[in-house]
């Protein structure tokens, strides 16, 4: 027994610490504690090899807390205070969202003009592509003490590409503004609209766009194949359309969600000036949605419920290439810096003329 309590001793030296040394003298087994003069820390509690003291990643002078823990100085920590964020805020100009059809053959015949040279016309759009980026983005970069005055923000810009990929027939954007004068001002001087019309905007589609913001309907474009718009128009009441849109309505908002590839989508209501108004009532619908080829995207625009039903008077699906117009800078490519050499350049521009290029510049949330 007193053997056994001698050992179970020794053991819980050993564990704590404290060396047992063992020697043998004239034949007799003698013991000799010896307790180290280090400072034992949590490290070894998991029979680590390492210490606070002998780090290769910290020197002698470093300050440490009792676990080792490396502690920052007073100086340190005033270079570089914490910063306490608000929560993000919607921008001033939203609660109003509006889309606009740019359709540059109708728009040159709305002028008289006759055999439109549509190859000329493409052309003429792809040159001033960049001013059009350009003056979206000066739309949507403001704050409070610079381009104060911008009353509307320009959500997207697609490109709309012509089925055999050849050509660009036009674009379609969505605007958020609290008034449709301040929209549709905002059209009339877009370098684009302005070189097809001189400014007039009577002639250009525009609706009021109730988007659907529900998570399931919000799928990246190109997640499954590549990104299609879909622009649906009811028939009319002398057409018997009566009241097929409130019938169908469940039915395909359940397709839409079911089928896991739409981006956006929501019905198209007359530009009243107030949202809450009963003559806004919607005459059509715009589809965001991916599809792996044009004829998939036929087949799930023409199987919807609200198409079987004979609601549409007429469907227009396109291609469509995406504009960065958000004014959201993105970092530009190190490994191969030529990929945003463009965009690296109008940042540059813009911040020389003033402009709030910095994200931390314009908190504000729009989706």
């Amino acid at each position: 027994m007193t053997v056994m309590f001698i050992y179970l001793c020794l053991a819980i030296l050993c564990s704590s610490g404290t060396i047992v040394e063992s020697f043998t003298i004239h034949g007799s087994n003698v013991h000799r504690i010896r307790v180290l003069d280090t400072k034992l820390n949590s490290f070894y509690s998991d029979s680590s090899d390492y210490k606070t003291s002998e780090s290769d990643f910290s020197s002698d002078d470093d300050a440490s807390s009792q676990v080792g823990v490396p502690i920052q100085s007073d100086d340190a920590q005033d270079e570089d205070p914490p910063i306490e964020e608000s929560p993000v805020p919607m921008s001033k100009n939203s609660g109003n969202r509006f889309i606009a059809f740019v359709f540059d053959e109708a728009m040159s015949s709305s002028k008289g003009e006759h055999d439109v040279d549509v190859m000329k016309l493409h052309d003429e759009r792809v040159n001033l592509t960049e001013d059009h980026v350009l003056y979206c983005r000066k739309a949507n970069l403001y704050n409070e003490t610079f381009n104060s005055e911008s009353m509307a923000d320009i959500l997207w810009s697609h490109q709309i590409l012509s089925s055999d990929m050849q050509r660009v027939l036009g674009h379609a954007m969505c605007i958020e503004s609290n008034t449709v004068d301040f929209a549709k001002e905002l059209i009339s001087r877009d370098p684009i609209v302005h070189s097809l019309t001189g400014g007039d905007v009577s002639q250009v589609p525009f609706y009021r766009w109730r988007h659907i913001r529900d998570i399931t309907l919000r799928q990246d474009d190109g997640r499954a194949g590549v990104p299609y718009l879909l622009f649906c128009m009811d028939r009319s009441a002398e057409e018997g359309v009566g009241n097929l849109r409130e019938s169908v309505s469940k039915d395909f908002l359940e397709y839409l969600i079911r089928s896991e590839r739409v981006i956006a989508t929501g019905p198209l209501h007359l530009s009243t000036e107030f949202k809450d108004d009963p003559s806004s009532i919607p005459v059509g619908d715009l589809i965001l949605f991916n599809a792996p080829t044009r004829e998939d995207a036929i087949e799930f625009a023409e199987n919807s419920p609200a198409a079987l039903s004979g609601l549409y008077a007429n469907m227009k699906l396109h291609r469509y290439n995406s504009l960065d117009v958000t004014g959201k800078f993105v970092a530009g490519n190190l490994v191969d810096p030529s990929k945003t050499k463009h965009t690296d350049d109008m940042k540059e521009a813009m911040e020389h003329w003033g402009y709030p290029v910095d994200d931390m510049q314009t908190k504000w949330l729009n989706w």
